[in-house]
C-alpha cells in the first residue's frame, strides 16, 4: 500500500493529547449521555472474568465518568428502552471485537463481515453433536431467552472448556449471529434469538465485507484519535491488509508523529482544535481501552503495561491485577488492589516518583468510595521512603 502525504504533523505530546481526549480522559466528561455515551464515544468495551474492585466493563466508564453507581452502569448496558408500539429498544450485544465486547447496538451490521467469516470457517475447537444446533435453536424459539446452564448446561466436567453439547451450539450460533448475546446476569450470558433481540432495521447481514471495514476502521480512529495501521487494526482485531484496502476510503487522514517511526492516521474532527481541558486521576482497568495495546502504550506514554493475572505469582512484578494511575495526561503509578470487607488493600503500589503520591492517593480514595469501602491499607510500596507520605495523603482524604 502506498502511504499517501502526510495532511498534518503532529509532536508526541500532541498525539498524546489527542489520543487522551478521544478516549475521554481530556476535558468535561459528557454526563448527560452517561454510560451510554461512553459505549458509543469508545465504540468497544472489552468484558472479562476477573473482578476485583469490579469488573472491567464497570471499570471502564467509572474511570472517565467518576462514581456512577454500578447497578446504573450494568442498567444502561443492558436494560432495553421501551419503543412504543414496537416493543423495547436494546442499546448494546455482545460480540467478538477486540476481544468479548459490549457494542453499541447500532454496531450490530458492521460485524457482518466477522459472521460471515465465522460460518464459513473450516473447523472449530468443539465438536458439535448431531441436532444438537437444532435443537437449542427451537428451544430458545419456544421458551425465550436463556442461559446456558438452561438451555442444557454449561459444562460436561469442572474443565474450563470442556463444553457441554448444548454450550458448543448456542456459542456457535452467537459467532454466526443466529443468537444474540442480550445481556449478562451473575456473568452469565443470556441468550436469545437474533431475530427476535436485534431490531429489525438492523438485522440482516446486508453489508459488504468492505463497508463492515471501512466503518470499523473509520470507528477505531475516531476513538483512538490518531494511531498507525496496526493501532487501528488492533481496536476491532482486524488484519493489517483488511486495513489496508479501506483506509484511504475511511475518512481517516494521514498524519505523522513526533518519536513513532511509522505512519499513522487521524480523525480529521481531532486536528481541529487543540486538545485542551480537564485531565481525569483515576485507576485503570488494564482492560481499558486507553491501554490495552501494549506497543501503543509505550509508544504514547513510555509506560510498559502488562497483566499478571495469568503469570505464576513468583514471577509478578507488579501484581495480580496491577491497575495503571492516570493522572494530568501521564501513566504515573500502579496500584495491585484486593478487597477485605469494607477495606480496599493496595496490595503493591508502584509510584513514579514522590510527585505521583498526591494522584495516586485521590485515586485510591476515590475508588474505595466508589466500591463501599470505608478504609484504605497500604500493603507494599516500591520505593519503601513513599510509604508513609501515601499513607498521610490517604488518611488526610479519607478522614
Amino acid at each position: 500500500m502506498t502511504t499517501p502525504r502526510p495532511t498534518a504533523e503532529l509532536s508526541a505530546d500532541e498525539a498524546r493529547r489527542i489520543a487522551l481526549r478521544a478516549q475521554g480522559f481530556l476535558g468535561a466528561p459528557d454526563r448527560r449521555s452517561g454510560v451510554r455515551g461512553v459505549l458509543r464515544h469508545l465504540g468497544a468495551i472489552q468484558l472479562d472474568t476477573i473482578s476485583v474492585l469490579a469488573r472491567s466493563h464497570e471499570l471502564v466508564p467509572y474511570a472517565r465518568l467518576g462514581a456512577v453507581g454500578r447497578k446504573t452502569v450494568e442498567d444502561a448496558y443492558w436494560k432495553p428502552a421501551s419503543s412504543g408500539t414496537s416493543g423495547v429498544q436494546p442499546h448494546a450485544f455482545e460480540y467478538w471485537s477486540h476481544a468479548a465486547c459490549i457494542l453499541p447496538i447500532e454496531e450490530w451490521p458492521h460485524f457482518a463481515f466477522r459472521r460471515r467469516a465465522y460460518r464459513n470457517r473450516p473447523h472449530w475447537n468443539h465438536e458439535l453433536p448431531d441436532g444438537v444446533y437444532d435443537r437449542v435453536i427451537k428451544q430458545l424459539r419456544s421458551e425465550g431467552p436463556l442461559t446456558a446452564t438452561e438451555l442444557g448446561g454449561a459444562k460436561k466436567t469442572n474443565d474450563w472448556w470442556d463444553w457441554s453439547g448444548s454450550k458448543v451450539a448456542v456459542e456457535r450460533a452467537l459467532m454466526h449471529g443466529e443468537v444474540v448475546c442480550v445481556e449478562r446476569r451473575g456473568w452469565k450470558r443470556i441468550y436469545d434469538l437474533a431475530e427476535r433481540a436485534i431490531p429489525a432495521a438492523l438485522l440482516h447481514d446486508e453489508l459488504d465485507d468492505a463497508e463492515c471495514l471501512r466503518r470499523l476502521v473509520r470507528l477505531a480512529g475516531r476513538s483512538l484519535g490518531v494511531g498507525t495501521r496496526a493501532d487501528i487494526a488492533d481496536y476491532h482485531r482486524l488484519k493489517g491488509e483488511q486495513v489496508d484496502a479501506v483506509i484511504a476510503d475511511s475518512g481517516l487522514v494521514p498524519v505523522t508523529v513526533e518519536g513513532w517511526g511509522k505512519p499513522a492516521w487521524a480523525d480529521p474532527a481531532a486536528l481541529e482544535t487543540p486538545p485542551r481541558g480537564r485531565h481525569r486521576t483515576t485507576l485503570l482497568s488494564p482492560f481499558d481501552s486507553l491501554i490495552w495495546e501494549r506497543a501503543r502504550t509505550e509508544r504514547i506514554f513510555g509506560f510498559t503495561h502488562r497483566l499478571e493475572a495469568y503469570v505464576p505469582k513468583p514471577k509478578r512484578v507488579y501484581g495480580y491485577f496491577a491497575m495503571p494511575v492516570l493522572a494530568g495526561g501521564r501513566l504515573v503509578g500502579r496500584v495491585d488492589p484486593a478487597r477485605a470487607g469494607s477495606t480496599l488493600v493496595a496490595k503493591q503500589v508502584t509510584l513514579d516518583g514522590p510527585k505521583a503520591v498526591p494522584a495516586v492517593a485521590q485515586a485510591l480514595a476515590e475508588a474505595a468510595s466508589w466500591v463501599d469501602c470505608t478504609d484504605v491499607r497500604v500493603e507494599r510500596v516500591d520505593a519503601p521512603d513513599l510509604r508513609e507520605p501515601l499513607v498521610r495523603e490517604l488518611t488526610r482524604l479519607t478522614g
